[in-house]
């Protein structure tokens, strides 16, 4: 397997809360002293968070299933159930999220960006927490929610401000390695570059990161090569400049038939993900002028590309003849390119309060007396009941009421023995409507009783 990866797919499990506690407080003289469950402890987030030190997806293709720690749950003497460990999974600079189906959820630029990929479910109140006037010592005590649970697939687009791009062998990586302190692997055969090599140079007080990108052939945004893999790292380039190699012997090669193949290939590329490259500054850079042969066409094609109004190099990696001209040429790029982006606006959270009068459910009907109710709220209640304790269930049709769902069934038309649905569509659960229950008035029964129920 290699050891650089730039996508992969991740399941996440966000840790679910613990379940409250139904305790009664005893101690010699005194038998009932009280409901005293503690609540239980909410569970794990699923976190992405931009590490320096992290440059590959490797880890998350060998190991795509990751879950946080689930919250404990509550004990008696109101002791809480601690809360599940936070999973924290590091990310490389650049790297974007989105779902499954390509809707983008968040670009994580930016050492210690973070992002709550996953929250984990809010733990279950106690009996304690529960208690009230009218239920002073409650017999059950809330479940704890689960956390989210999502599959998201990570994509890596280098974080770099200028982009080198040409053919295999063109002296990228000799070039970036020439420039900066990177080392990236060079040798004398197409394509022996197979992840992007970064490397940071300093022209004046200009700072900048270069890139190169391998594999670029005729058909790379089609597929052929590694073309298509790592085009995606061109994106964020402010600048691009063109690696043109002047002593290839192969056939039908010349600087000229290069850059406009490339070109061609970024253009493509461009039509194929919706991101215009030609807006991009690009410099021409003719390579291996070490040469006699190189340096004469060199000489031969400077004329033709600085009529199409493009800056052209001539350099030698390899003695680092015009390297220093070069690095100039493209810190001016560079800073240019800063100078032109928009002052970013702080970021500012707003608060919206929900509309007075907003209602937090719908009534849905399905027909034949059968209605479904959608809302998150009701939805969340069901999944804290425990349905084992009919005191619970009670509980659950107390609230259900006071939230207006008995007088909004009656107005959609509901008779006693209606069937209503009430949570997740592929998990419901089923109540048999009767409207001539006092939810209100109806007598408390024992502990863990209620005598609404048969």
């Amino acid at each position: 397997m290699p050891d650089f990866v730039d996508e992969a797919v991740l399941h996440i499990k966000a840790g679910d809360g613990g379940h409250g506690c139904a305790s009664v407080h005893r101690e010699k003289f005194k038998p009932l002293g009280g409901p005293d469950g503690g609540n239980g402890g909410s569970g794990g987030d699923v976190v992405l968070e931009v590490d320096p030190n992290t440059s590959t997806l490797l880890e998350y293709q060998r190991r795509p299933h990751r879950k946080a720690g689930n919250g404990a749950p509550g004990q008696g003497h109101h002791r809480a159930g601690a809360n599940g460990d936070e999973l924290v999974l590091p990310v490389p600079d650049g790297t974007v999220v989105t779902t499954p189906d390509g809707e983008l959820i968040a670009d994580l630029v930016g050492p210690g960006t973070r992002l709550v990929a996953a929250r984990g479910g809010s733990g279950g109140l106690g009996n304690a927490a529960l208690a009230s006037p009218r239920r002073k010592a409650p017999g059950f005590a809330l479940k704890g929610e689960p956390g989210e649970q999502l599959d998201i697939r990570l994509e890596i687009k280098t974080i770099a401000d200028v982009g080198l791009v040409g053919f295999p062998s063109a002296g990228k990586s000799s070039l970036v390695a020439a420039l900066s302190a990177a080392r990236p692997k060079i040798a004398d055969y197409p394509f022996t570059t197979l992840v992007p090599n970064l490397g940071v140079v300093e022209a004046g007080t200009t700072q900048y990161v270069v890139a190169d990108v391998p594999g670029l052939i005729p058909g790379a945004s089609e597929g052929r090569g590694l073309g298509l893999a790592f085009l995606r790292h061109v994106e964020r380039c402010s600048t691009l400049v063109h690696v043109l190699d002047c002593a290839t012997y192969e056939q039908g090669r010349d600087p000229v038939t290069d850059l406009e193949v490339i070109e061609a290939e970024l253009a493509a590329y461009g039509e194929l993900t919706d991101v215009d490259l030609s807006d991009r500054p690009r410099l021409v850079v003719l390579n291996k002028a070490d040469v006699p042969d190189a340096r004469e066409l060199a000489e031969l094609v400077t004329p033709i590309l600085r009529e199409r109004g493009l800056q052209v190099h001539t350099i030698s990696a390899a003695t680092r003849e015009g390297l220093r001209e070069l690095s100039f040429a493209m810190a001016e790029q560079v800073a240019a390119a800063r100078a032109a982006r928009p002052v970013p606006e702080p970021t500012r959270i707003v608060l919206r309060p929900r509309e007075i009068g907003e209602v937090p459910f719908e009534v849905v009907p399905l027909g034949d007396n059968t209605f479904r109710v959608r809302g998150d709220r009701p939805a969340r209640w069901v999944r804290q009941t425990d349905f084992a304790n009919d005191e619970a269930v009670g509980y659950l049709a107390d609230r259900l009421n006071r939230l207006g769902i008995e007088e909004a069934l009656a107005k959609a038309g509901a008779v006693t023995g209606a069937e209503v649905y009430i949570g997740d569509e592929d998990d419901s659960v089923v109540f048999d409507w009767d409207p001539t229950i006092d939810a209100e008035r109806a007598p408390i029964g024992p502990r863990g009783t209620d005598s609404r129920l048969g």
